[in-house]
């Protein structure tokens, strides 16, 4: 079964994505999500210009060693540019592989640990009591776990919150060059204890509660916002510190038991090895796309199994649905699975461009069973969205100075 061709979409249904299709001379196709939010044409000539040449003509049946070919061949590894472009070709590969086998991919990676998949919510906010109004919607629609986030008070901007647009996808797609917001760690620490308190105050201990940190503050900083946050249960704090030093978890774990998560932005698993292996974390947020696909995230997931640390891919809407379903085949058999973010169903511009079904009931997220990752894109429809260059923010003190960590 080799591979005729490979074509690469970029479209804008709202915000950029960039898909792959895999054309086997059988005329059966697999899809793959190759999106870098806001680094999209970087992995989109990746791709073009030097894997899809490298795979015309291989057998599509070996994904282990078309993997291989593409991580140790190129010389230059990891990054999350390779690693999202291989990525999207792992994806793709086990999309026809489950078509050709008639099975939905859950089942060619040993069958389901459980009968639904258990996500969190974004509850966001200008102030609290808009964030826990959110919150109760959530809850009235049948989530379980909910993140919270809110705008803090006399700062420009608060990334992670809608910032008053209506959507993720009308505030993420409308930035043509970096904003610039503001950052202030006493700030953010003299105001966030006072979100979780009331939102315990006013819903109880049933529900789950998280909070991402985005990384802005330093490992003792983050310790005392776990300290802070200790009386309110919390299911995890994400990114409270960045990890390019892995060993800076260790002085957060030393002063909090409050769970620790973080990877979003890992490529491999090098990325989480001590965090792993001295059990600094309890959930690891790394994502299919940018973690190299369904093959290297499966070892990973053992690996972690071995440590006590559980699956929780990142699902913000910078992934499209054919990463989404990625991770819904991989959450179904994942045995060491916690938990996965969900940021609801698209818009209407997403759903003509992608095909999938998903419905959430009591907290827990299905999937119809379909032949290979169960999603379709519409090529004709893409055409519709253009690309356009949008930007993450950046952070800057009170002063002026750069803090992205």
């Amino acid at each position: 079964m080799k591979i005729k061709d490979i074509k690469v979409f970029i479209c804008s249904p709202g915000r950029n994505f960039v898909s792959v299709k895999i054309v086997t001379e059988e005329g059966v196709y697999g899809l793959g999500d190759a999106t870098l939010n806001g680094r999209e044409m970087a992995v989109f000539k990746y791709l073009e210009e030097h894997i899809v040449p490298c795979l015309i003509g291989k057998d599509a049946r070996q994904i282990e060693d078309i993997w291989q070919y593409l991580y140790k061949g190129a010389y230059w590894r990891k990054g999350p540019v390779t690693m999202t472009a291989i990525g999207a070709i792992d994806m793709a590969l086990w999309d026809i592989k489950g078509k050709k086998a008639n099975m939905p991919v859950y089942q060619l990676l040993g069958g389901k640990s459980r009968k639904g998949v258990t996500v969190y919510g974004h509850a966001n906010g200008e102030t609290i009591n808009e964030v826990l109004d959110n919150l109760g919607k959530l809850i009235n629609e049948g989530y379980k776990v909910v993140r919270l986030q809110c705008s803090i008070p006399n700062l420009k901007g608060t990334y992670g919150t809608l910032e008053g647009k209506k959507n993720y996808y009308e505030l993420q797609g409308n930035r043509p060059l970096p904003p610039e917001q503001q950052w202030s760690t006493s700030k953010y620490m003299n105001f966030i204890p006072e979100l979780f308190k009331q939102a315990r105050e006013r819903f109880g201990e049933e529900i789950g509660l998280c909070h991402d940190v985005h990384s802005r503050l330093t490992p003792i900083e983050a310790a005392r916002l776990g300290k802070l946050l200790e009386p309110y249960n919390l299911l995890f704090i994400e990114d409270s510190v960045t990890s390019e030093n892995q060993t800076s978890y260790k002085i957060v774990r030393e002063h909090t038991v409050v769970p620790l998560a973080v990877g979003e932005i890992f490529s491999t698993v090098w990325d989480a090895k001590e965090l792993i292996e001295d059990q600094l974390i309890d959930y690891l947020r790394i994502a299919v796309s940018h973690g190299g696909g369904i093959t290297p995230l499966r070892k990973i997931s053992d690996f972690a199994a071995m440590h006590h640390v559980r699956m929780a891919p990142h699902g913000a809407p910078d992934q499209s649905p054919i990463c989404f379903m990625a991770q819904m085949n991989f959450n179904l058999w994942a045995p060491n699975f916690g938990i996965q973010e969900f940021t609801g169903f698209g818009t209407s511009e997403l759903n003509d461009v992608f095909k999938y079904h998903i419905e959430i009931k009591d907290g827990l997220l299905y999937m119809v069973d379909r032949p290979g990752l169960g999603v379709d894109f519409d090529e004709e429809a893409a055409k519709k969205y253009p690309y356009k260059r949008s930007y993450l923010p950046v952070n800057r003190l009170e002063d002026g100075t750069l803090w992205n960590w």
